[in-house]
Formats: C-alpha cells, sequence, structure tokens
C-alpha cells in the first residue's frame, strides 16, 4: 500500500465490564496467541500513526492504564465513568480534542485479530471515496446479535441494533463491526445529536451515521472478506475460539517457512515466536513469549518453553523451560525442567529428570541424570554424575559452586555450595562435598564401608538370603573383574 498520511486520532473503546468473562482481571487484558487483546488494538491503531491515541477505560482502569504504561507511554487515556453506551464512550475520548480536524477512526480493545493494515485499508478506502464517514463491514451467515448496515446502493443510509431491527431487517446479512472512520467534524455534530430513545436506552454510536446522512453527509462502507477482524470476545468460549483460530494461522505460515509441525492439533505458537528454517516440532509442543529456535532444531514431543532460546541442531524432548539458554546441538532432556538464569553451552546436555536453575553449563559438559543443578558454573567437558545435588541454599542465602574444565562429579554426591572444585578434579561417588578441590586432586568425603561378615547366616538363617550366600563360590562377576582391571 502506498504511504498514507496519519490520521488525527483513533479512539480505542475499553471501558467495558466485561461481566461475561467472570474475572477478575479486565477483559482486555485477557491474551490471544500470548498477549493481551489491548495490545493487538493499539499495535493496530499505532499502524496509522495516530496524532492521538486515545484508549477510553472505566471497569478496571486500574488494570487497564497498568498495561498501556508498559505498552506504550505515548497513548493517553480518557475515563467512563458510567457505561452509557458506545457514542458517550466515543464523547469521552475525544474530551479535551474539540478543536480536533480530519480523520477519526474508532476501534475496539477487543478485537485481536483487527490488524494495522486493515485500518490502513480502510482509511484510504473513506479518503478516496470522500465519504463523511466510512463503517467497516462482512458478510456473514447468522447475523444474531449484530447491527445490521441498511443501504441504499452503495451509501449506507443508517445501521440497526439486533434488539431495533424489524423482521425484514433481521434478514440482513452484512453486518456493523463497530469500527469506523468519521470526519472529525461530522463526528462531533452527530454525538452531540445523540439520544437515549432505543431498546438499551443507551447512545448509540450507530446513530452519528443517520445524522450524518440525513445532514447531507456521505456514508460508506468497507466490507473485509476477513469476519475473524470483526469478531469480539465476550467470554471465555470466543476468547478460546479465537486462540484456536489465531494458533492455525500461525502454524499456518510457519509451514510456508519451512517448519515441520508434525500435529497442527496439538501445538501451540505464541505470535512473538521465532523459527528458523528446518525445525520439526513434534506433537504437544508449546512455545511461548519471545522463545527463538534455530535451523534444524527438534522439538518436543510434549515439550513447553517460554522465552527459550534454542541453537541450530539442538534437540529438547518433553521438556518444561523458561527464561534459557540451549546451544548449539545441544542435548535436552526427556523430563527436564529448565528455570531461569539456565544456559547450556554447545553439544552439552541437560538430562533425564535434571533440573537446572541460574546454571551456566559450558560447551560439551554434562549433567546428564537425576541431578538438581542451582546456582552453578560448569565449564567445559565436565561430567555431573546421576543423582548429584548442588546444595545452593543454607536457608538464608543462596550460593554458587564452580566445576572445572573436564572435572568429574561422582553418583550420588553433594556439592555443598559455595566450594570449587579445580579442572581436572574428581569427586568420589557418594561424597558430600564442603571444602574446595584442587586441579586434578581426588576428593572423597565419605564413611569408610564395614562389611560384616556372615551376617546373613546369623540373623536370617535358612532365608533366601543365607541359602544365596551358602550356594556362591566366593567370585567377583567377570563384568566388575573387568572394570576394575580397566
Amino acid at each position: 500500500m502506498t504511504d498514507l498520511a496519519p490520521v488525527a486520532a483513533v479512539v480505542v473503546l475499553a471501558a467495558g465490564g466485561g461481566t461475561r468473562m467472570k474475572s477478575k482481571k479486565a477483559k482486555v487484558l485477557h491474551e490471544v496467541a500470548g498477549k493481551s487483546m489491548l495490545s493487538y488494538a493499539v499495535s493496530a491503531a499505532s499502524a496509522l500513526v495516530p496524532d492521538h491515541l486515545v484508549v477510553v477505560v472505566g471497569h478496571l482502569r486500574d488494570q487497564v492504564e497498568a498495561e498501556l504504561e508498559r505498552l506504550d507511554e505515548s497513548v493517553t487515556s480518557q475515563v467512563q465513568e458510567e457505561q452509557r453506551g458506545t457514542g458517550h464512550a466515543v464523547w469521552c475520548g475525544l474530551r479535551g480534542l474539540e478543536d480536533l480536524e480530519g480523520d477519526v477512526v474508532v476501534t475496539y480493545a477487543d478485537v485481536p485479530m483487527l490488524t494495522g493494515d486493515t485500518l490502513r485499508q480502510l482509511v484510504a478506502v473513506h479518503r478516496a471515496k470522500g465519504n463523511a464517514i466510512t463503517v467497516m463491514t462482512a458478510n456473514v451467515t447468522d447475523p444474531t446479535g449484530y447491527g445490521r448496515i441498511l443501504r441504499d446502493g452503495d451509501q449506507v443510509r443508517g445501521i440497526v441494533e439486533h434488539k431495533d431491527a424489524t423482521d425484514e431487517q433481521l434478514a440482513i446479512r452484512e453486518i456493523n463491526s463497530g469500527i469506523y472512520v468519521f470526519d472529525a467534524a461530522t463526528l462531533r455534530a452527530g454525538l452531540d445529536n445523540l439520544s437515549t430513545d432505543n431498546a438499551q436506552g443507551e447512545l448509540y454510536l450507530t446513530d452519528v451515521l443517520t445524522h450524518a446522512g440525513a445532514n447531507g453527509g456521505q456514508v460508506g462502507a468497507y466490507v473485509t472478506d476477513d469476519l475473524w477482524q470483526t469478531e469480539g470476545v465476550n467470554d471465555r468460549i470466543q476468547l478460546a475460539r479465537m486462540n484456536a483460530e489465531m494458533n492455525r494461522r500461525i502454524l499456518d505460515e510457519w509451514m510456508r517457512q519451512g517448519v515441520t509441525i508434525v500435529d497442527p492439533t496439538s501445538t501451540w505458537i505464541d505470535v512473538d515466536v521465532d523459527l528458523a528454517p528446518d525445525v520439526l516440532l513434534h506433537p504437544g509442543t508449546i512455545l511461548q513469549g519471545a522463545t527463538t529456535i534455530g535451523e534444524g532444531a527438534i522439538i518436543g514431543p510434549s515439550t513447553t518453553l517460554m522465552d527459550v532460546e534454542v541453537g541450530a541442531g539442538a534437540e529438547v524432548i518433553r521438556t518444561h523451560g523458561s527464561f534459557a539458554v540451549i546451544g548449539e546441538g545441544a542435548s535436552v532432556g526427556p523430563f527436564s525442567y529448565l528455570r531461569p538464569g539456565t544456559e547450556l553451552g554447545a553439544g552439552g546436555k541437560i538430562g533425564a529428570f535434571v533440573e537446572t536453575k541460574n546454571a551456566k553449563i559450558a560447551e560439551g559438559a554434562k549433567v546428564p541424570h537425576l541431578t538438581y543443578c542451582g546456582d552453578a558454573v560448569i565449564d567445559e567437558g565436565a561430567n555431573i554424575g546421576a543423582g548429584t545435588i548442588f546444595a545452593n541454599y543454607d536457608g538464608q542465602r543462596k550460593a554458587t559452586s564452580h566445576v572445572g574444565r573436564n572435572a568429574f562429579v561422582g553418583s550420588n554426591s553433594v556439592i555443598v555450595s559455595p566450594v570449587d572444585i579445580g579442572p581436572g578434579a574428581f569427586v568420589a561417588a557418594g561424597s558430600a562435598v564442603t571444602e574446595d578441590v584442587p586441579a586434578g586432586a581426588l576428593a572423597v568425603a565419605r564413611g569408610r564401608q564395614h562389611n560384616s561378615e556372615g551376617w546373613a547366616a546369623r540373623r536370617r538363617p535358612d532365608s533366601k538370603w543365607d541359602k544365596a550366600a551358602a550356594a556362591h563360590d566366593g567370585s567377583i562377576h567377570p563384568k566388575v573383574a573387568a572394570s576394575r582391571e580397566n
């Protein structure tokens, strides 16, 4: 589309009570594909580069205003204290902008699939036709509940709300989206002449169109063929449907860009996720937030990643991770839990039933099995044996331990932080390490083994244990013997 001059204002209506959501959270803050519905509305409005971007708030306005501040500090808000209809809401939004000239766009904060491109097309049509008002419409199979478009050829002569419509008008399938472009002077004049003479006893914004037409203003329509861009969300059923449709579109677009999604029906991807070509997503994969996946990586099955960076060629299986980094060619899972601050280097491994937190695991290092690795720095090539625990919390403070390059920590060890295990050092299996281990040293921190010979015969005579011992010829298993020789 060619360059479009900025509009004078965009008014986003977000004051409704949202009672059908039955939520302590403002309706417009409920999320679609990982972002609040309000954020989509602000993003679409911003595409018009308005001189003024105003959001009309009301119900739970503290929550809504906090989200607006997070999204865009340049957005202003106006309060609608009483819910007196859409016309009153727009009047509130224009408070302080009485001298406004140019185009004023009105949208809603609960229509998350409306795009900036569509709004730009709407404004372009409005200007090209020289309209005083242009309404965005759609033709639907079941128009129940929607306002109907009353036409006279190409001109719109009015909009009638469902509850006020005659039987003949109820048969009309062209519906009002509630999204408009107004000439500012036409809008002001129409708002000044609104009345509550209708079934709801409210000030309808739609009556501005009737007033404009009666006073010689040209009212036109922009018909969209994407009904979803007119769909609002009023309850959790509609929210679920909106999420499903948004997710379907996101998945389709990634598959067009070279991502393999084995089962789209069980895969969910947020709108801000970024995927490289030849990524493979197995069933049950959920990618959230600002997660990025490098070329050729394999994710899933049954994996959830939020704000995780995955390098090219990495493999992440049956894992839950958040705010973590996984290097190129690394391996994670199955059944791993990567908590914030986890960084796994290229070719590294975090294996089955391992939990990590604030752990820097360098290139080629391995934490393969049944380990808690919290507040740890593990250098290149180090190996952490099965069942190891980094005891990083003493009840008052967290402390960090370091395992040096190519060091080896034996199974079932406890590293009592803060300790430093030097490069090339060994920790014997079953040790509780409380002091630093010098480079190349072997640390043994466990009680000496004592064997009570003949205990089974004395304490369990004629038992299965006694009989097994009596039948034994005293030899050592050949595999154990071979391991000792090696």
